[in-house]
């Protein structure tokens, strides 16, 4: 196994080079092929000697967890209006040299850019979309692409990868296993997209590097949260809860995160002990569990060819897409890859798995 996953590694990102290496100059789609074709066989190989009559797959019948697939509650006509804020006002961030009205930062095609020098030149379906069809990338995303809870960090992803993802929405191969208002939003605006603005959006993002965004937490009792934006926000003088089996994801400042501060991250509470036994699963695999993700995903997870980084992401995002694969609700190329290793995952292995991953630098 040791020798094959050698064998992997350097097929995918050439011998003798660095692993952590989306789009390396020169690399060639021929030894991407191998270096997939590679990864697919070992991993076939690999859940059918884990195939057997007690750890063979089960169907998934936990329901999608509400902490990671957030919507936002009915509002109540009877509830009464809050008083709207003023729009033309203009607004600061810290670090900031610029100011945006909330009308702007609000708006689809105007996504606040409060950190110009912190990425290149935006694209113009990156910055602006194309009206009146499809927003800008960088609205929900992020101008640096580091993206929200409710959406993907897109920062270094390999720009082949992001190609594949966009045609698996606009095919019906990438669905959710509970349709929230952001991925509906996603389905709508990758359809709409020209194959030109796809790639241009994805070789912006493939150029950015990662930075941390994510404090991992391990606790017992947590603040109590609430739906709003498609996230989880405290509820102001409410107190706190266990935890319980549960992963809560919420801003580390809640106006900066409302006012699109693409420098203002997140705080992902995870049960006691999380951490150490997503570990053992990401490494391992957990005595025939799962699939250690180094085969896969690279030596430090972040990434090879055209696998995508695991490292330092969003755990809600984390937890959404195993649970996806597990259930069949994604089923686009790299689910047939993914489908062993979640086969037998509960979302409480999940939680684990996120919570590790979360820890790591991207």
């Amino acid at each position: 196994m040791r020798k094959l996953a050698r064998a992997v590694r350097l097929s995918a990102i050439g011998q003798g080079t660095p692993a952590h290496r989306h789009n390396v100059p020169g690399r060639s789609a021929l030894r991407t092929a191998v270096a997939l074709a590679a990864i697919g066989a070992f991993v076939a190989s690999a859940a059918a000697r884990n195939q057997t009559e007690k750890t063979k797959s089960q169907p998934m019948h936990q329901a999608p967890p509400y902490w990671a697939f957030v919507e936002d509650p009915p509002v109540h006509k009877s509830a009464a209006p809050s008083k709207p804020a003023d729009q033309d006002v203009l607004q600061h961030v810290p670090g900031s040299q610029g100011a945006f009205t909330l009308r702007q930062i609000n708006d689809g095609f105007t996504p606040p850019d409060w950190h110009p020098d912190g990425h290149p030149p935006m694209p113009e379906i990156v910055a602006h979309g194309r009206r009146p069809d499809v927003w800008a990338c960088g609205y929900c995303h992020l101008p640096n692409g580091q993206g929200r809870p409710e959406n993907a960090s897109l920062a270094g992803l390999p720009a082949a990868y992001i190609v594949q993802q966009v045609a698996d929405f606009k095919n019906g191969l990438r669905k959710s296993s509970k349709t929230t208002a952001p991925f509906s939003a996603m389905i709508t605006e990758a359809t709409k997209a020209t194959p030109e603005e796809v790639k241009t959006a994805a070789r912006y993002f493939s150029q950015l590097k990662p930075k941390p965004w994510i404090r991992v937490v391990e606790t017992k009792t947590v603040v109590k949260t609430q739906a709003k934006d498609w996230m989880l926000l405290p509820v102001a003088g409410a107190g706190t809860e266990p935890i319980g089996q549960r992963i809560i994801e919420t801003p580390e400042n809640v106006e900066r995160t409302e006012l699109r501060d693409d420098a203002s991250g997140f705080i992902a509470y995870v049960p006691v002990g999380s951490v150490e036994k997503g570990k053992a699963l990401v490494t391992t695999g957990d005595a025939g569990k799962t699939l250690p993700c180094a085969m896969c995903h690279g030596p430090d997870l972040r990434g090879q060819a055209n696998v995508p980084t695991i490292a330092g992401r969003s755990p809600s995002f984390i937890v959404r897409e195993l649970y996806d694969f597990r259930s069949g609700a994604r089923a686009g190329p790299d689910a047939q890859l993914m489908k062993p290793v979640t086969a037998k995952l509960t979302v409480e292995d999940m939680i684990w798995i996120a919570a590790y991953l979360a820890t790591l630098h991207p």
